[in-house]
This record gives C-alpha cells, sequence and structure tokens, in this order.
C-alpha cells in the first residue's frame, strides 16, 4: 500500500498490540485514542471480526509544528497505527505514512514533520520484529 507502514509480526495479537504501545513510547508516542473495532463491531452489529484496535498515536512537537505549518492538518492527526490478528499467532501492524500529510495537502512545509514522523514510526515497526 502506498499510504501505509506495515510489518507483520509472528506473535498473538494481545502480545504484539502491547509491543506497538511499548514501542510508540520509545519513540516519543502518546496514545490519545483506542478503538477496539472487534468490540465496537460486535455491540453496534452483532458481527464478529478478528481483533482489531486502532492506536491514535501523537508525539505533541510533531502535531505542533504540523499545525504551525497547515492549521488544517489537525483532519490527519492523530497518527493511526492499527493492530490486527492474521490468524491465531500472527498480527500485522500498520501506520498511516505520514508523507501522506504531504501529498494530500500538498504543502512542502509539511515535509520535514512527515520525515521525522514517519522515521519514527519506522523504528517503531522495526522494533517489533528485531531480536
Amino acid at each position: 500500500m502506498g499510504y501505509a507502514l506495515s510489518t507483520t509480526v509472528d506473535r498473538p495479537f494481545e502480545q504484539t498490540l502491547e509491543a506497538v504501545r511499548e514501542a510508540l513510547q520509545q519513540q516519543g508516542f502518546g496514545v490519545l485514542t483506542e478503538i477496539d473495532l472487534k468490540a465496537t463491531l460486535k455491540a453496534k452489529l452483532d458481527v464478529d471480526v478478528e481483533p482489531q484496535v486502532i492506536l491514535g498515536a501523537c508525539r505533541p512537537p510533531l502535531a505542533h509544528a504540523a499545525l504551525q505549518a497547515e492549521p488544517s492538518v489537525g483532519l490527519l492527526l492523530p497518527c493511526n497505527v492499527v493492530v490486527r490478528a492474521s490468524g491465531a499467532e500472527s498480527t500485522v501492524v500498520e501506520a498511516l505514512d505520514p508523507a501522506t500529510m504531504v501529498d494530500l495537502t500538498g504543502n512542502e512545509a509539511l515535509s520535514d514533520v512527515a520525515t521525522d514522523a514517519k522515521g519514527r514510526l519506522q523504528a517503531a515497526l522495526d522494533a517489533l520484529t528485531g531480536p
């Protein structure tokens, strides 16, 4: 996908979800929101789906810099990170590529922020599959 950073982890969903939270924290992100899609879809539509959580990750200095460059960029914040089960022992982790902010707004002043955020998100994803 051209708009996502992605990795697959050979660990169960719950273990991976906790590891993602820790990896984001190590990169300076806090989790502002957490949406449990499995629970929400079960409650609202009475359907069963594989476990999937959307984490809204924010690194305040980057968010501030982005808003200074493009006041409407709040529509694209926080950085969404999706953790979803892929079978019993595998989990997919995806993050919206921050370069999408530049692509959608056409504002090159966001480039430095997007590059920094992308590097940090990629480092968090890489930490999930590292030694």
